[in-house]
């Protein structure tokens, strides 16, 4: 326990023996965000930090969490997993946060993941690497749905499609690597050979020497798992090599900009994601609707842009702290931890979300549906 928070603790209990309420002397909750704002994942950094701006900003006009005001302090990372090592450990010795929301990617999480389990730090990452949870950290959760999850549903897909023989193209980043090993692990379960699994540069800027590789396989479908700007890439390349397999993204697609940037060559991709993309076109009787669509249209009257999956993780991460912190009745870290442990039937963009202390998760394999792009937007898939 830092020193701070232990000089905290005696003002408030000298408050409450004075017989001064805590809430009208009370300072400001500190949350702090370590997100990629700029650089190669800012398709998902920006719209998460003007989710956690936009929150905030509610909150406090509604009267703050526990009758406090909200401070909300954000790092840009800019991707940098040396960045987010070192404005964790700002937010946590001199900023004294009582959580920290992000990273965006999954390899600043991972890089930071020991420095807030040391800290007794609450983290909650936007990333989705299964390995940020899996083994369980005591003071780690995680918004997005987990990795194998999302290869399962492309596997089903592929099943439904008769889809046999594929090939995996991965950027080489913690997402990157992560994504490309689930997708081998589970392969023969669901009949599928991976006749070709290749990394590529995150940076890269044009992959055709790598899909005349991959097409010359013979493969049915790419699967491409990556967050960066090279999205775009593979689905322009595979177009202007006239490629006939059939392209895969993983959940890192859940933004319209990527298919923007793509352009004409984003037409018919599939890719699993929250329900959130495709709000509009859920029945009136989903139990998460209302609140898609209000976040939604929230975030698009806000910021003239539509919302993706990526500012949908932080949105999940901070109302999830609000409610455990209100549950807690404490900014302690070990009782806000177990507040989200506790957590049942929490709605949220991702899905509807059931922690424990051996699932820091809370997500299930329903919290997915398949996604594809037709006419430049997204729809359910398959497509009517």
């Amino acid at each position: 326990m830092r020193i701070g928070r232990i000089a905290r603790t005696i003002v408030f209990s000298a408050l409450a023996l004075s017989g001064l309420s805590a809430a009208s002397a009370a300072e400001a909750i500190k949350i702090g965000a370590i997100l990629a704002v700029t650089g190669p994942a800012a398709y998902l950094g920006a719209p998460e930090e003007k989710t956690v701006r936009m929150l905030v900003e509610e909150i406090n006009k509604s009267g703050g969490i526990l009758g406090r005001q909200v401070q909300l302090i954000v790092k840009d990372s800019g991707a940098s997993s040396e960045k987010a090592i070192s404005f964790a450990k700002q937010l946590i010795d001199e900023e004294e946060v009582v959580a920290i929301i992000g990273p965006t990617t999954s390899g600043e999480s991972m890089a930071i993941k020991d420095i807030c389990q040391k800290a007794g730090m609450p983290l909650f990452t936007c990333a989705s690497s299964e390995t940020i949870v899996n083994p369980v950290a005591k003071y780690v959760f995680k918004s997005p749905q987990k990795d194998n999850y999302v290869v399962e549903w492309i596997y089903q897909t592929m099943n439904k499609m008769g889809i046999s023989k594929i090939g995996v193209i991965a950027a080489n980043t913690g997402f990157g690597n992560g994504g490309k090993a689930q997708l081998e692990k589970y392969a023969s379960q669901y009949g599928i050979t991976i006749a070709i699994s290749e990394v590529y540069d995150a940076n890269a800027t044009d992959l055709s020497a790598l899909l005349t590789k991959v097409n010359a396989s013979g493969v049915q479908a790419v699967v491409n798992w990556s967050i960066e700007p090279a999205q775009a890439i593979v689905a322009k390349n595979m177009k202007q090599l006239k490629m006939t397999a059939q392209l895969f993204q993983s959940h890192g697609f859940g933004n319209i900009k990527y298919v923007e940037a793509a352009g004409e060559a984003a037409e018919g991709i599939i890719f699993p994601c929250g329900r959130l993309l495709v709000a509009d076109q859920l029945p009136d009787s989903n139990p998460q609707k209302k609140l898609l669509v209000k976040y939604a249209n929230d975030y698009k009257a806000n910021y003239k842009e539509d919302a993706s999956t990526f500012g949908g993780h932080a949105y999940d991460a901070l109302t999830i702290l609000k409610a455990a912190i209100e549950s807690a009745k404490s900014t302690d870290p070990d009782k806000i931890v177990t507040a989200i442990e506790g957590l049942r039937n929490f709605s949220g963009t991702a899905g509807i979300f059931n922690f424990s202390a051996a699932d820091h998760n809370g997500l299930q394999m329903d919290s997915i549906v398949m996604t594809t792009v037709k006419n430049g937007k997204f729809v359910l898939y398959p497509a009517k």
